[in-house]
């Protein structure tokens, strides 16, 4: 096999592919002993055995505020759904990240709407844009509201339990089938925002399209991510958090872990399971069984990720 086709662990593509799953609510991350460790957001009784001490956040993806299709009619209602779960988490997460596509079609009531029902879960949350934040007029919106502090188009960085947290924007100018790019500029800002950093460092770096290279006939990767891995590579643990394709896949490199999120709006088909990607339409009764939740468990220099998926209904 080639090694696109079998990773570091030994799981073929076919298998890797046969353990995605659909959509769902977000990710609980818990950092202990500087390592972060995926729960899931899970219901009730597991979840408060679940969250163990030290730092914990969230993350959500692809909220889609506007979608209003036969995918999912109610984009704005799954995210309260999700938003609820998140409130009723016997622990409160240090705070939130949001990988992108936070709105549909860029709009400022798509915008005031999400920020109405995200901000019900009184955390700070942090933001990196989707291409479907940055298609109004003047591409200002999203920057208005979410860009103050940041870099270039948005990029960033902050420090919080042990880890540094890096956001990147890799939406602005999409590639040949929609590959994202970071761009030159990001890139030397990246490599000089590392420089000096212990590697034994924790870092997570968060983007809306994948940063490696899922499935280039759907755009469903970056240009130029390799780059910006090629930076990291030599810390002893990276966490990759990205949005984008509407389901859980997940990878082992070494030290590296790549999570890709459900989306709170719509499924999507697996890669090459349709003629192309978008929202994909079932049964009324199954899509909260698609808007899943799953536990992902995470620990440094371990080969596998355990996923454990709970759906919001059924």
């Amino acid at each position: 096999m080639s090694g696109q086709d079998q990773g570091d662990d030994g799981v073929s593509r076919r298998k890797v592919l046969e353990c995605m799953t659909w959509a769902g609510t977000g990710v609980l991350w818990t950092v202990t002993g500087g390592v972060p460790r995926s729960l899931g957001i899970i219901d009730s009784a597991e979840a408060a055995t679940a969250v163990t001490p030290g730092m914990s956040f969230l993350q959500i993806s692809d909220s889609h505020v506007g979608f209003d299709k036969p995918a999912n009619p109610n984009a704005l209602g799954t995210l309260e759904e999700a938003v609820g779960k998140i409130n009723a988490m016997p622990a409160k997460p240090s705070f939130m990240i949001h990988t992108g596509d936070i709105t549909h079609l860029s709009k400022a009531a798509e915008f005031d709407n999400a920020e109405r029902i995200i901000s019900q879960t009184k955390l700070d949350v942090h933001y990196v844009p989707g291409e479907h934040d940055f298609i109004d007029e003047e591409v200002k919106l999203y920057r208005e509201r979410y860009g103050r502090g940041t870099k270039g188009h948005g990029w960033y960085s902050f420090d919080a339990g042990g880890v540094h947290f890096i956001g990147l924007v890799n939406v602005v100018d999409l590639k040949a089938g929609g590959l994202g790019n970071l761009g030159a500029e990001q890139l030397a800002w990246l490599e000089d925002d590392l420089r000096g950093k212990s590697k034994s460092t924790p870092i997570v770096l968060f983007a809306h399209i994948p940063l490696w290279t899922v499935y280039p006939q759907w755009g469903w990767g970056t240009e130029d991510g390799s780059r910006a891995l090629e930076y990291v590579k030599g810390f002893g643990s990276v966490t990759v958090l990205n949005g984008h394709i509407h389901q859980v896949m997940q990878k082992v490199e070494g030290n590296v872990t790549f999570h890709t999120a459900r989306s709170t709006a719509f499924p999507q088909p697996a890669p090459g399971a349709a003629p192309s990607p978008g929202p994909m339409k079932v049964e009324d009764a199954r899509l909260r069984s698609m808007l899943g939740v799953a536990s992902i468990n995470f620990k440094q220099n371990e080969q596998r990720l355990a996923i454990i998926d709970t759906p919001l209904q059924g």
